[in-house]
């Protein structure tokens, strides 16, 4: 029975979520599974995996193939590292507590890493959303002077239709006393 380490789909239409799952190799892709090692998330950044390493290590060492995309997720959750070191300690290589010293500084240089590039992904969003909060302030504050620019020249010129309109009855009002008295 050939084993494969493969990515079972789970989630809705637009939102994958998968199932990191060893299952006999002539079975679909959502069929039945031997063993679910863990999870993995794609929608976040980083992608969230959760993973069982010690035992997705022992699948590894007893022959299960992991697809291309389960592979790249085990490699970078260090499986294959794990197992790598493994062979060498079967073989008589290194010991052990060597290996183990060796997987646990890769991990947490790994470890490290992620945090880092977290950090600087909050980071960038933090200042995307700043220079979108002063572009929309600046945006504002132009659209709040063009309005007070416009008010202003209405108040002008309702004050001079006013100052027109008074001359006007300045003039008028003159001219329609004199014409009673001049009868």
């Amino acid at each position: 029975m050939p084993t494969r380490i493969r990515l079972q789909r789970h989630g809705k239409k637009n939102q994958p979520f998968y199932h990191i799952v060893v299952a006999d190799g002539r079975v679909p892709r959502d069929g039945k599974f031997i063993e679910k090692l863990g999870t993995y998330n794609p929608l976040t950044n980083p992608a969230t995996i959760e993973l069982n390493v010690e035992r997705a290590a022992e699948w590894i060492g007893n022959g299960a193939q992991p697809s291309e995309t389960a592979r790249r997720i085990l490699s970078y959750k260090g499986v294959l590292l794990k197992h790598h070191l493994q062979v060498g300690v079967n073989k008589g290589a290194i010991s052990q507590e060597q290996a183990d010293v060796k997987f646990n500084e890769w991990l947490q240089a790994k470890e490290a890493k992620i945090a880092n590039a977290k950090s600087e992904n909050d980071n960038k969003l933090r200042n995307v959303k700043k220079d979108r909060l002063e572009a929309e302030k600046k945006h504002n504050e132009t659209i709040a002077a063009a309005v007070a620019a416009k008010r202003k020249a209405a108040a002008e010129a309702e004050a001079a239709a006013k100052a027109e309109a008074e001359a006007a009855n300045a003039e008028e009002a003159p001219a329609a006393e004199e014409a009673p008295a001049a009868e």
